[in-house]
This record gives structure tokens, sequence and C-alpha cells, in this order.
């Protein structure tokens, strides 16, 4: 069981851990407005991830795709949220004394931003296909795993902060803080780019 959990774990780090959506938008956010005004946009996507750990251990997921129709509207949902996003990060305020008077993008905000990322539904549900902890308790299996992912997420997003909140004296340079928040925007958007072409 722990050697099952370890690799679990290894195997869940390095997707939940790469450049995506979520990961991507809270180094952006916290370069733009620092760790602790981005603190509640975080958690909302680390709740939002949670829920979409929940829909795929207990099979929502499966039984919603199941449906006619509703894989595409979803699809197209996630992709203008996102797209919208990718746009208030490029055209974000560069790091000044000015931008700190403006809203941080909220909880309710990140939690949108993790349902609708195509990534985590991806990522989450390789993860949690490929892996059996405890063969004989499905139940526990899946709330081990839940668990666990849980662990992942967090510290993942935490590390995006943090690198993210490095960057923001980069940031008040306006040319540098310009490029660096397009680039963000544009690694967003490719970032929905891969998983949809994989």
């Amino acid at each position: 069981m722990v050697e099952t959990l370890v690799l679990f774990v290894l195997a869940a780090l390095p997707l939940m851990g790469s450049p995506g959506p979520a990961t991507l938008s809270i180094a952006a956010t916290s370069s733009v407005f620092g760790v602790v005004r981005t603190l509640p946009y975080m958690a909302g996507v680390v709740l939002g991830t949670s829920t979409v750990v929940l829909l795929i251990a207990t099979g929502v997921t499966g039984l919603l795709f199941a449906i006619p129709g509703v894989l595409p509207i979803l699809t197209g949902v996630a992709l203008v949220y996102i797209l919208y996003l990718a746009y208030k990060i490029g055209t974000a305020p560069i790091l000044t004394e000015e931008a700190g008077t403006r809203p941080a993008p909220s909880l309710l905000g990140g939690w949108l931003l993790a349902v609708a990322n195509p990534k985590a539904f991806a990522a989450i549900g390789a993860v949690f296909a490929s892996f059996v902890i405890l063969p004989d308790r499905p139940v526990l299996d899946a709330t081990v795993k839940s668990a666990a992912m849980f662990v992942i997420v967090v510290g993942v997003n935490g590390l995006w902060l943090i690198l993210g909140a490095a960057l923001s004296r980069v940031l008040r340079h306006p040319r540098t803080g310009r490029y660096i928040n397009i680039g963000f925007a544009v690694l967003l958007v490719l970032s929905v780019a891969m998983v949809a072409l994989i």
C-alpha cells in the first residue's frame, strides 16, 4: 500500500505542478497583487481542484460526460472563461503603487477557474485511473487518493504563489512587467491548447 501511494504521489506531482491554467494564474496574480492578496484566489483554486477530485473520485464526471452534448458545452464554457482570464492577466496593470488599489481576483474566481480547467480533469482522471492503492476497499482507496491529491494541490499551488511573488521586483519595470503579464497570458492559453490536443 505505501509503495503504491508513493508511486501515486510521484505520478501526480509533475502532472499537478506543471504549468497549467491554475498554476500560471496563481503565479501571475501573486506577481501583480502579492502573496497576501492572492491567498483568497489560491484558496478558490484549491477548493475548485478539490471539487474536481471529488467529482472524479465519486464517478460523477463519468456520468456527466456520458450525457450527449454536455462535454462540448462544458468545454466551450471553460474555454471562454480561460480566455477571459488570460485577457485579464495580459492586460493587468504593471506593479505600481496604483495597481495595489485594484481588486485582486476572488475566491470564487479561483474556484471557477479550477472547475473549468480541462488540465485538472485530464491529470486527475489519469492518475486516479492508473493507481489502485486499496484494491479490496474502493471507498477507502478513493478517500486516500483524494487526501493525497489535496496535499499535493496545496503544495504545488503554494510554490507557484511564491514563484509569482518573487517576480514582483521584475514587474516594477513597465516594459518588462508588460512582457511578463503577456507571457503569462500566452502560456495560460497554450497550456489549455496542449491539453486539448492530447
